[in-house]
């Protein structure tokens, strides 16, 4: 359970939202797209499709361990605290999304 890594494409996206550039086109130059431009939503969207695929990853592994024969309790209790943490992720996942597009919703009807 390395929490260092299951959070660092979003907060990637977070240290590189708060001090880059946007230009007045709504882009964001970088990012894990190999350098092309792209809008910041779909960096941001990017970001936590890799932080589930990551939080999933460990999920199946755990899986995996106890499927295998590891079935001591200590193995369930993480399987069940890595599939609350997903839960969690997703959730706010979606949360934020949606929350984003609305907002980006509302802009655009105020232009």
């Amino acid at each position: 359970m390395n929490d260092n890594s299951v959070g660092s494409p979003v907060l990637s996206f977070l240290g590189r939202a708060s001090v880059g550039s946007a230009s007045a086109g709504g882009s964001v130059r970088g990012g894990s797209s190999g350098g092309s431009d792209s809008s910041w939503f779909e960096a941001m969207s990017r970001a936590w499709g890799q932080t589930l695929d990551s939080q999933a990853a460990q999920i199946t592994s755990l899986s995996d361990a106890i499927g295998g024969g590891g079935d001591q309790p200590s193995n369930m209790v993480k399987l069940t605290a890595e599939s609350l943490k997903m839960q969690f992720l997703s959730n706010n996942a979606a949360t934020s999304q949606n929350s984003v597009a609305q907002a980006l919703e509302t802009l655009g009807k105020r232009q």
